[in-house]
């Protein structure tokens, strides 16, 4: 028998001795889910605002690494949409997609959720997720559908689309361009929405359906001449007005990156005279902290106005006859002895390199190749203040959706998790994978089906699965050059039409009304918020737990009258049953703790005080599964003043658990043992016995 320390810090012995059939089906399972989930990670990278090939990065040290150190032999880890588009909402206020900065940033966030993660397995705290309740995923696994759903508009349609602090807002601006839409764009978008429904309904092509649709799109795009796009200089625009946009656009994204980084400088020199003492420089440099945040809120906002404006011109290239140079001109612009190119340009990108235009489709380019290089994220403590509640929440909405994996597949092949060991590995692989520029991972629901119905037998599956995505990288990227980024935007919005659970809300709701309420407000706050999404999970989970607590501090106290049965009843849902002028039966359906004890107490005396002629109350003791304290101090009040005033409390059911703190503090001799009774019945007889002829005809008490 291995050693269980020895097994703890290295799970992946469990998966020896190999047997050469298991190598071979691992092998196999390896390359069929590299290959299907190649052109996933890519358009998930899309969806994240990073490179395209970062996609890969996630899908090659992470897998390999949460492998290795998980419990689940099927669990593949990697990129995934939900996990996707949290990293953009958690990263876009703070930089620009796809610059250096915004590179920065993401790999921070893999690493803090790494480091959460790894942490709670490390304690133990695999448990904890839930205190996320299923309506809070529930409503906000349907509001990150229709995020990602609609984030996917612009590629899909070919129109332009601003990222502000209000996605919503976005959404609203992007369609008023609506009439902008490219026709080979929306053609593309629609041929292949066509495509992956057709393969899936084809039972051989249905698992490696993407991959399918990928190749068929890419060779038909570099067929057609699908691309068109181009770059230009600010000197080429030839229109005075769009030229003058263009320029405070791009010096105000350069102003905003100097302030950017005067802030981290300023930040650091802050810390550095609080270590020293220095009051006084201290709150000099966090004043001057404070106003260039505002400055930086400010210009942060005027580049968004900007580039709004920006993306409302259309552009046309335009020739002059003389000289033969091409200019851009605002439509309806065009001078005299010019010819038009016939196509509408509109403004995609503007950075360092110049102005990038689109005039028809958009492909992915060029692909860096190559492995990931060792690349540590860079630190600050402002962007670790900055990051760190949406990293916690990442850790536990991407840990959610590798267990609730992990378990569904160990149930057929019935391995037990360990969602402990779960917990480090996912941690240890996002600390990994921050290291080469992976951005957060998790257990994918896809890949991992793919894998166990590839036949994967192992982790080692998933090893030879990262092993196949670093020889893409190394050796076929530059293949993917024609792929349109309008299927990409398609397969993510075919791959979140699995988490838009409509029916589920109307389940819920006649579950629970408190848990529908729950599973609506956190789809609607995640909704509003985006695209920060941390605040619809924090949100829905407070509401969730202040619910649970409101419920147990009014938990049910019932009237018990006899039924025809024989059994004792709810006076309030069985009006007219048979009660006892000598006893009042109540029940109560909960624990009594520190929230509660004060409704319990009034409730007995409610009754008490409706029956005055009983001289006994009898406690149905059933439901009482916890006693704390106050529970405790409430009960030994409450008999000694039922005994003054000449009433005899009398306890059926009691749980050990119970009993064992009524004995620990003396409660029991309070109450005294001979009114301590293991059933009602037990209990109504012996006061029966107690009361003599006055019992007789009572038929609470058993008389007839």
């Amino acid at each position: 028998m291995k050693n269980r320390a020895l097994l703890r810090w290295f799970p992946f012995l469990l998966w020896f001795p190999l047997q050469a059939g298991m190598v071979r089906g691992d092998l196999i399972a390896g390359i069929t889910g590299a290959l299907i989930l190649a052109p996933k990670a890519m358009s998930y990278a899309q969806l994240s605002g990073l490179p395209l090939q970062f996609g890969l990065y996630t899908a090659f040290i992470p897998a390999i690494l949460g492998a290795l150190w998980g419990s689940s032999r099927h669990l593949a880890t990697g990129p995934v949409a939900i996990a996707s588009l949290m990293t953009a909402s958690a990263v876009i206020p703070l930089a620009t997609p796809n610059s250096e900065e915004y590179i920065g940033f993401a790999l921070l966030l893999t690493l803090l959720v790494g480091l959460i993660q790894l942490a709670m397995g490390l304690v133990k705290l695999g448990n904890l997720v839930n205190f996320v309740s299923h309506p809070v995923i529930l409503g906000f696994m349907n509001a990150a559908a229709l995020i990602i759903a609609l984030s996917q508009l612009d590629l899909l349609l070919g129109i332009p689309k601003g990222r502000s602090a209000w996605f919503l807002g976005d959404v609203g601006e992007m369609l008023l361009l609506v009439g902008k839409t490219d026709p080979t764009t929306l053609a593309m978008s629609l041929f292949s929405l066509v495509l992956m429904l057709a393969v899936r309904r084809i039972p051989f092509l249905e698992k490696p359906g993407v991959l399918v649709v990928i190749v068929v799109t890419t060779l038909l795009s570099a067929a057609i001449g699908y691309e068109v796009t181009s770059t230009c200089r600010l000197a080429d625009i030839a229109t005075s007005e769009t030229a003058t946009l263009v320029r405070a656009y791009d010096e105000g994204t350069e102003k905003a990156e100097a302030m950017g980084g005067e802030a981290n400088r300023l930040t650091g020199r802050l810390r550095a005279a609080e270590k020293a003492g220095d009051g006084k420089g201290a709150a000099d440099i966090r004043y001057r902290i404070d106003l260039l945040e505002l400055d930086l809120a400010a210009q942060r906002g005027e580049n968004t106005r900007l580039w709004r404006d920006i993306t409302r011109v259309s552009l046309v290239r335009g020739t002059s006859v003389e000289d033969g140079t091409a200019r851009f001109y605002a439509v309806g612009r065009l001078p005299a002895g010019v010819h038009s190119d016939g196509r509408r340009w509109q403004v995609k990108k503007i950075d360092r390199d110049g102005v990038r235009l689109v005039g028809g489709g958009e492909v992915v380019g060029n692909i860096p190749g190559g492995l990931p290089s060792f690349r540590l994220p860079a630190f600050s403590f402002d962007a670790l203040l900055q990051l760190l509640s949406s990293a916690l929440v990442i850790a536990l909405v991407a840990f959610m959706e590798s267990i609730s994996m992990a378990k569904a597949v160990a149930g057929k092949v019935r391995q037990r998790i360990d969602p402990n060991q779960e917990l480090v590995g996912q941690g240890l692989a996002n600390i990994g994978g921050s290291l080469f520029q992976s951005y957060p991972a998790c257990g994918s629901f896809t890949a991992t089906a793919v894998n166990f119905q590839a036949g994967a037998r192992t982790g080692l599956a998933m090893v030879f699965n990262g092993v196949c995505i670093a020889l893409i990288l190394l050796f076929f990227t530059t293949l993917l050059y024609h792929l349109p980024l309008a299927v990409l935007a398609a397969n993510n919005l075919m791959a979140v039409t699995g988490l838009v659970t409509i029916r589920a809300f109307s389940h819920t709701w006649k579950a629970s009304r408190s848990d529908g309420i729950v599973a609506v407000v956190t789809f609607v706050v995640t909704l509003l918020a985006a695209p920060h999404l941390d605040k619809g999970i924090i949100v829905g989970a407070i509401l969730a737990v202040g619910l649970h607590l409101y419920h147990t501090m009014a938990p049910r106290v019932a009237l018990l009258g006899r039924y025809e049965d024989g059994t004792l009843r709810d006076l309030k849902v069985h009006p007219g049953l048979t009660t006892s002028s000598h006893v009042t039966a109540i029940r109560f359906d909960g624990s009594l703790y520190f929230a509660n004890v004060a409704h319990f107490e009034d409730a007995v005396l409610a009754a008490v005080a409706e029956h005055q002629q009983a001289r006994y109350l009898l406690v149905v003791g059933d439901g009482i599964n916890y006693l704390d304290a106050s529970g405790e101090e409430m009960l030994h009040n409450l008999v000694v003043r039922l005994q003054e005033s000449g009433v005899e409390t009398v306890f059926s059911g009691l749980k050990k658990q119970v009993l064992d703190v009524m004995r620990r503090t003396g409660l029991n001799l309070v109450v005294g043992e001979d009114n301590i009774f293991a059933t009602e019945e037990q209990a109504l007889a012996d006061i029966a016995r107690r009361l003599g002829e006055v019992a007789v005809g009572d038929c609470l008490l058993g008389g007839r």
